[in-house]
């Protein structure tokens, strides 16, 4: 068996010498290099992780929710710059705190329970918990994760939204939204009191006629019976038949017990009328409530459009066409809308020679439908895609509120309808289409 003497090759000493001394510089230099590579490494992982602090720090202290970073124990790590000031303490002194201890008393025990179902359960826990702060107690939405180190549980995560201002301008918009429902209202009374407004002329005449007829009557009835008492008078003092015979002539009793009839007649005909003015007035005056019911459509829109007639300023002819048409819906609200179609139309040939309206109602296999068309200028094609939109009016200032046709609109879709401008050569024509009395669409609406 060789020794290592003998494998070994015989060297000279210096030559020997100088081969070990390159290899010792050569590995001195590779480990040179690797330290000055290591070396940049760690100055870039360095310069990477001051910019990393950097952008935390700077979402610490600009984050406007509460960020709270604590360790298993619940002691607070990190801090918003936004939490600290909550609290009134700066980012040092609440840092080694519990985060606990700034809770209100009576959510301590459920975010307790929350940071241990945190550090537990991989899911994120959200609870809702009141933070005692410079200025009282403050409602706050909390969201807890847990902290990992690898795969480790090193803490939790808690992100907390202040609940105060949310429900403070939840609040807000509540009374803000009460308000705007009741200006809504208030606009909506206001259209309609606009409306009857026009039509307070023709009503009042209407009612005038009827009563000063009653009134006539009534008063000639007082003259007759007046002298029906003289006569029996007479009878009942014994007066002879001569005399009852003469004192009859006299009054004229023969020619006033034939007015009597008359008068009681024309009396009952003026009542009758003043009845029916109101019965009408009460059909227009019907508030939004109501069941579904089947009506006459066509004498629903001979109705409107004589109260529009009754007020209209100015000579104005209003034709009808079509019969028979049964709608379902609330008549008065129809006679609503078609009495705005109406009153819409005549505004619009205001000051215009030969003003005329015809209206048409017409049905098919479904549907029951009135056309209100005039001989006017019609709806300019820019305008045609606004004429439906709340507010807008075409008229002048004062002169009206731009409610009429959204409206009329809304109590047509309420009724399973629609409304809507049929184009025609001359003027406008509107359509008011309701489901058919019997149909499909009844049963929709």
């Amino acid at each position: 068996m060789e020794t290592l003497s003998e494998q070994t090759s015989p060297v000279a000493p210096g030559k020997m010498g100088e081969e070990a001394w390159t290899d010792v510089l050569r590995a001195v230099d590779r480990t040179y290099a690797e330290l000055v590579a290591y070396q940049e490494q760690l100055e870039t992982r360095n310069a990477e992780l001051r910019a990393l602090r950097g952008v935390l720090g700077s979402i610490m202290g600009s984050i406007g929710d509460y960020l709270v970073v604590t360790d298993k124990a619940g002691v607070i790590v990190e801090a918003s710059a936004s939490f600290c000031a909550m609290v009134g303490l700066e980012t040092s002194q609440a840092v080694g705190r519990g985060f606990l201890d700034f809770v209100a008393p009576e959510a301590q025990d459920a975010l307790g329970h929350a940071l241990e179902q945190a550090l537990m359960d991989s899911a994120d826990t959200v609870v809702e918990g009141a933070l005692i702060g410079c200025e009282g107690l403050e409602p706050v939405d909390w969201r807890l994760a847990a902290r990992r180190d690898r795969r480790r549980r090193v803490g939790v995560v808690l992100t907390g939204r202040p609940l105060g201002e949310l429900r403070r301008a939840y609040s807000e918009l509540a009374e803000s939204h009460e308000t705007l429902k009741q200006t809504q209202t208030l606009l909506v009374r206001n259209e309609k009191l606009a409306s009857l407004g026009r039509l307070l002329a023709g009503v009042a005449h209407e009612l005038n006629n009827p009563i000063s007829f009653v009134y006539a009557n009534t008063h000639a009835l007082g003259k007759y019976v007046d002298r029906f008492e003289q006569y029996f008078e007479q009878v009942q003092g014994g007066a002879s038949r001569e005399e009852l015979v003469a004192l009859r002539g006299k009054l004229r009793l023969d020619r006033d017990l034939k007015n009597l009839r008359q008068a009681l007649t024309g009396a009952t005909e003026g009542a009758e009328r003043v009845r029916d003015i109101v019965a009408d007035l009460r059909r227009l005056s019907a508030d939004g409530t109501g069941d579904m019911v089947a009506f006459d459509l066509a004498d629903c829109a001979r109705v409107a459009a004589t109260w529009v007639e009754r007020g209209a300023r100015g000579p104005l002819v209003i034709r009808f066409e079509g019969e028979g048409v049964r709608a379902m819906g609330r008549p008065g609200h129809i006679q609503q809308v078609l009495m705005n179609l109406v009153q819409n139309a005549a505004d619009a040939m205001e000051g215009q020679e030969g003003r005329e309206i015809h209206m048409t109602v017409h049905q098919d296999a479904q549907t029951a439908m009135v056309d209100v068309a005039d001989n006017g200028p019609g709806v300019p094609e820019d305008l045609v895609q606004a004429i439906f939109d709340p507010f807008f009016t075409t008229k002048d200032v004062g002169a009206g509120t731009g409610l009429g046709l959204a409206i009329s609109n809304k109590i047509v879709e309420e009724h399973g309808g629609s409304l809507e401008l049929v184009p025609q050569a001359m003027g406008a024509c509107f359509r008011v289409t309701l489901p058919r009395a019997g149909g499909k669409g009844s049963e929709q609406a």
